[in-house]
């Protein structure tokens, strides 16, 4: 399936799908610019496309792959793809691993997660199957054990690991513990979630000859996001035209941005989807234009990954470059935000992963714990301010190993906000 002229996706989305219908029921019948549309509401839409009488399917669901996706709202819902859409999807993320460093003859581990309806491991798999160079698939899973995982990637000798940040890290800790060589691993291709520097650390630690580099940028829900751009910054990425429509809005107005380096929120119009349209659909991140090239933009996280603590509100980035700042040594190589509560307060704890082996040192460890702290206390000033004032526990340091850090079961993902205050 080609993609479509975005006035026949604008009208087929109106006259086949009551949730587009009623979205659009103000407009005149021959809208047809995407700027003239409204943004898609997220609860809005999800609470229409339900798995049974769905209000924004355009047809029966009697042809199609049912994959579950998080969204950007947290619980599971539900993401359909004809075989059609599905080939056109996969074939065009193929098109664009050759930008990742992909060579002719590459033996690829796929450690994505399948199963239980996610699709990220078929996804890659497919995707490496339509891509335009020869390939050699190993499909291991993330689920897979590490004890039988680094055997078969030693065995095979795989070139390239395709996984998420958390799970490339998690093998990589076990790689270093053990002290195997995986010398033949060149590629290191993550998705699903962002590589912060810390994890690069590690990741390089255990394999020394190999390049992190982004495989691509999509998701089940939204579809195809972003190629990624060759060079230094694997936060690049340019649309996948003619396939896909990036927008960056801005975060007060919706209003398109134009110019570089000013951030917003990334929407996407779909043109190769019809079973489920897409159109100005919020992908859940913020992204800003870098003006290197046509379409190119960077990545800049989550729209809304945060948490409130009492009266204070903290986004995993504000602790992402506290830790950076006071951690010249480089011994932290994994971070979670912990919220609990007790004694009637909220309190945040900084779970803080090493490499092995810097456990032993306990003095140095004391001494990042308290210059983290200091650190996220001058750039979020609120916090000591509400401890003070009795609202919420001090900040306090919470050491483990990377693989301690709590992830998503099914998709393996690293849980950047871990709220265990009671709920009622």
């Amino acid at each position: 399936m080609s993609a479509q002229q975005l006035s026949d996706l604008i009208r087929f989305a109106r006259h086949n799908s009551s949730f587009y219908r009623d979205l659009y029921g103000s407009l005149p019948p021959h809208t047809d610019r995407l700027t003239d549309l409204p943004v898609v509401d997220q609860e809005a839409f999800w609470a229409a496309n339900t798995l049974h009488d769905s209000r924004v399917l355009t047809g029966p669901l009697s042809e199609a792959t049912v994959y579950k996706t998080g969204g950007t709202t947290g619980s599971p819902k539900f993401s359909v793809y004809t075989r059609d859409e599905w080939r056109t999807f996969v074939t065009s993320f193929g098109e664009g691993l050759v930008d990742t460093g992909l060579r002719p003859g590459h033996r690829v581990a796929d450690l994505f997660y399948a199963g239980e309806l996610y699709a990220s491991f078929l996804f890659v798999l497919d995707s490496l199957a339509h891509a335009p160079v020869d390939n050699v698939r190993l499909p291991i899973g993330g689920g897979a054990p590490l004890e039988s995982t680094i055997p078969t990637l030693r065995d095979l000798a795989a070139q390239v690991l395709a996984g998420t940040p958390t799970t490339l890290c998690r093998l990589a800790e076990q790689v270093v513990a053990s002290g195997v060589r995986l010398d033949s691993v060149e590629l290191l291709l993550f998705g699903g979630e962002a590589l912060f520097d810390d994890q690069r650390r590690l990741l390089a630690a255990a394999f020394p000859g190999a390049e992190a580099r982004s495989v691509g940028y999509a998701s089940v829900d939204a579809g195809l996001l972003g190629r990624p751009v060759p060079g230094a910054d694997a936060r690049v990425h340019r649309a996948f035209t003619p396939y896909s429509v990036v927008e960056i809005l801005d975060d007060s107005t919706d209003e398109p941005v134009t110019e570089p380096g000013r951030p917003g929120r990334v929407v996407v119009t779909s043109l190769f989807r019809r079973l489920m349209p897409i159109i100005r659909y919020p992908a859940g991140d913020r992204a800003e234009w870098t003006g290197t090239g046509p379409g190119h933009f960077r990545i800049l996280g989550r729209a809304e990954e945060g948490v409130r603590v009492g009266p204070v509100s903290l986004y995993t980035q504000d602790a992402q470059d506290a830790v950076a700042a006071a951690d010249t040594a480089g011994q932290v190589v994994g971070m979670q935000l912990v919220v609990r509560r007790w004694e009637g307060r909220d309190g945040l704890v900084l779970r803080l992963a090493t490499a092995p082996g810097d456990e032993r040192d306990t003095d140095r460890r004391e001494f990042l714990a308290r210059a983290v702290v200091a650190e996220l206390e001058t750039v979020r000033p609120l916090y000591p301010d509400s401890v003070r004032a009795g609202f919420v526990h001090p900040l306090s340091v919470e050491w483990a190993r990377h693989r301690d850090l709590a992830v998503n079961p099914r998709s393996g993902k690293l849980v950047r906000v871990l709220d265990e205050r009671p709920t009622a």
